[in-house]
């Protein structure tokens, strides 16, 4: 017993210290210099409905639906009019398509009833919109904002940031905490997904 928590400190140390995390982020940097959002948007509306329907789902193929349904539904009044059975037959090869029609339909009327329209800037706002919790939030947030409140956390992230000993929460949000402090100490090394142009990360 004594031997596994000496063996679990020289890790967590490891995994903190500042020339490891620097290592990381430069490699991270120089294998994805060019990074960007694999979901195809015009908006920060399209880009929350896209992100919303990319649960257990491929990017490529949300690519596929979204042209029609934006193109049926542009703006979220026009959405927030439709009804489930047509956004369901638009989404279906998405998977979940019920759920997530009812999670689009719901995001247009809050967009629209509180919103003026518009998706909202922070994250407090964005997460008490239907079918937007923290990842997708930190999406929109990040990428069409420019702002960095926090950390996108998908499975894969959850993953590799375990794997590399960056994180040991049993969550995505303990893990987009851990993270958080990380990389808020120095604004500089963080990553390009990571970095905002309007606001500094800071911790949850």
């Amino acid at each position: 017993m004594a031997v596994k928590s000496k063996v679990v400190t020289r890790t967590v140390n490891r995994a903190l210290a500042p020339d490891r995390v620097a290592a990381i982020l430069k490699g991270l940097d120089e294998a994805y210099p060019e990074a960007v959002c694999a979901l195809t948007h015009r908006s920060p509306w399209e880009l929350l409905v896209a992100t919303i329907l990319s649960a257990q789902c491929t990017d490529v193929r949300v690519n596929m639906v979204t042209p029609e349904l934006f193109k049926r539904f542009p703006t979220p009044a026009a959405l927030a009019k439709a009804t489930l059975p047509q956004l369901e037959a638009l989404i279906r090869t998405t998977g979940f398509f019920r759920n997530k029609a009812k999670s689009i339909q719901g995001a247009a009327r809050k967009i629209v009833a509180e919103f003026g329209g518009q998706v909202p800037q922070t994250l407090a706002e964005l997460i008490t919109i239907p079918g937007a919790a923290r990842k997708t939030a930190n999406v929109v947030l990040g990428v069409a904002y420019g702002k960095a409140e926090g950390v996108v956390v998908d499975t894969h992230v959850f993953r590799i940031a375990h794997r590399l000993g960056l994180a040991k929460g049993e969550t995505p949000q303990k893990v987009e905490q851990e993270l958080v402090r990380i990389f808020a100490s120095d604004h500089s090394s963080r990553p390009r997904g990571l970095r905002g142009a309007q606001t500094q990360m800071r911790p949850l």
